[in-house]
């Protein structure tokens, strides 16, 4: 379905990011990964995806919170395959604390590589895709994006400020070939909420199974995580002809996490 385009994913050398990378690389798209990390562990990805799918996989170590550097990776990425034709928005980081303790660096942090970052690529994508016709722009939110939680000011403010990007890029390109949507996800069992529940169940003394029923239970009716893949296979329909109207949506996958 994607023979012969390219995509770009940020965040994209573990967890949701390279779930989507692997799944745009099965529907034919050459890939460009990016993301900090071990330079071996990425290469063995990049090379990996290549292998499997027999693509072009390219890696930009570009830092989210420099708009130079997002520009150079965007430009870089048309120079390399001819064209950006799927940006896929992931980049995120996380900070936990009641809003009077704070601090202003980890707020200015968040924003920059949760929301500031998304702005920035779209900024440098658009004008390409708009001379092709055709564009595809996937900005992963949260379930945080929709709803709030306690002692998550900057990551709930960010999400909503991506959904909020969301909707202006689909008005502004609704009629150039170009659609934007932001994907929603509850919680998704990566290595980052695995080493919480460890965390959780040394503190509880209680077993893996049950933090990981608890974790869920305190946000989502459905007891289920949501799976990389699972995201990667929304990310892929987004880009499909059938999506070809939708534009400018929020969606939720999240185990029932938002209809409450």
């Amino acid at each position: 379905m994607l023979k012969g385009k390219s995509a770009l994913i940020t965040g994209s050398t573990s967890g949701i990011g390279a779930a989507i990378a692997r799944a745009l690389a099965g529907a034919g798209a050459n890939v460009t990964l990016n993301g900090f990390g071990e330079k071996g562990e990425i290469e063995a990805l990049r090379a990996g995806i290549a292998k499997e799918h027999k693509v072009e996989v390219a890696y930009s170590p570009a830092d989210m919170t420099r708009p130079d550097e997002i520009a150079a990776m965007i430009a870089e990425a048309e120079k390399r395959f001819g064209a950006l034709d799927v940006l896929v928005n992931n980049a995120g980081i996380q900070h936990v604390a009641p809003v009077e303790e704070f601090s202003v660096e980890k707020w200015n942090a968040v924003i920059a590589i949760n929301l500031s970052s998304a702005f920035h690529a779209t900024r440098a994508a658009v004008p390409g895709m708009k001379a092709r016709k055709w564009g595809r722009i996937i900005n992963i939110a949260s379930a945080h994006g929709l709803v709030a939680s306690v002692q998550k000011a900057a990551y709930v403010a960010s999400k909503h400020g991506v959904i909020g990007l969301t909707k202006v890029v689909a008005l502004e390109a609704a009629n150039t070939g170009i659609t934007c949507n932001a994907i929603c996800p509850g919680w998704v069992l990566t290595p980052l909420v695995e080493q919480q529940i460890v965390a959780r169940a040394a503190a509880s003394h209680k077993t893996i199974d049950e933090e990981k029923l608890a974790l869920l239970s305190e946000k989502q009716p459905m007891h289920a995580f949501t799976k990389p893949d699972s995201i990667g296979g929304l990310a892929v329909f987004l880009c499909s002809d059938a999506a070809a109207t939708i534009t400018g949506a929020s969606l939720p996958i999240d185990g029932g996490w938002t209809a409450t």
